[in-house]
């Protein structure tokens, strides 16, 4: 009998979840298009584990009340939203235009250093990537190590963008109100567009810009490897 994809959790996230010597755990979302999925898979077998978000306080409205609309759905204990430091953000980005003429560097600013604060003192963390949403992802491994060698969990890393809607379904899981408009990967809004048909799921971030990663996962094209002391 085939394996029903919409009612075993991935057998990363199954161990990980229950492996001690992981030490502290904590789950990244961007709360977008596909997260609820793997959210609601932790939830399942830890409703208090800590869950990030990052906000670059240039997101959708519509992100910010699906966050908070899905924490409540699956009774999350521990989301933390996380920002920018408000003097680096006056230093750097004063007028909030950073974006337009250097997006790295904004991401840096407003995602990257964020989460690189967020995540000292855990030992591992779990990211929603899949192999099909883009080019770049597409040889990506369930497990890494982050810049700071850290382990880095990508438990749908071989699901496809079907799995993942068909979990959803399954769970009757709330969706994110901008998926219905046409957006596949949602991220900030001066950042973010619609796809066409046919097009990778990531094609709508930073279009016509020679970017397609915020800086989290990949820098310049290449995927990000751990330091070496």
């Amino acid at each position: 009998m085939p394996l029903d994809i919409t009612r075993v959790r991935p057998p990363v996230l199954e161990r990980a979840l229950g492996d001690p010597f992981l030490g502290r755990i904590a789950l990244v979302s961007s709360f977008g298009a596909d997260a609820v999925a793997l959210t609601h898979m932790v939830s399942e077998v830890d409703k208090n584990l800590p869950v990030f978000m990052i906000d670059t306080e240039m997101l959708f409205p519509e992100t910010l009340t699906y966050q908070e609309e899905v924490a409540a759905h699956l009774g999350l204990t521990s989301v933390h939203v996380i920002r920018a430091k408000r003097a680096a953000l006056l230093e750097k980005d004063a007028d909030g235009i950073l974006h337009v003429f250097d997006p790295d560097a904004c991401c840096h600013l407003r995602k990257v250093d964020p989460l690189e604060t967020a995540l000292d003192g855990f030992n591992t963390w779990i990211s929603g990537r899949r192999r099909d949403q883009s080019a770049e992802r597409a040889r990506m491994a369930p497990v890494e190590r982050d810049r700071m060698g850290r382990i880095k969990l990508n438990p749908l890393a071989d699901w496809s963008a079907s799995d993942v809607a068909a979990y959803i379904r399954a769970h009757d899981l709330p969706r994110h109100p901008l998926v219905a408009e046409g957006y596949a990967s949602i991220g900030c809004a001066p950042c973010t567009s619609k796809i066409a048909e046919g097009e990778d799921q990531r094609a709508g971030r930073w279009r016509g810009q020679k970017k397609s990663e915020c800086g989290l996962h990949f820098e310049d094209g290449k995927l990000i490897r751990p330091r070496v002391a």
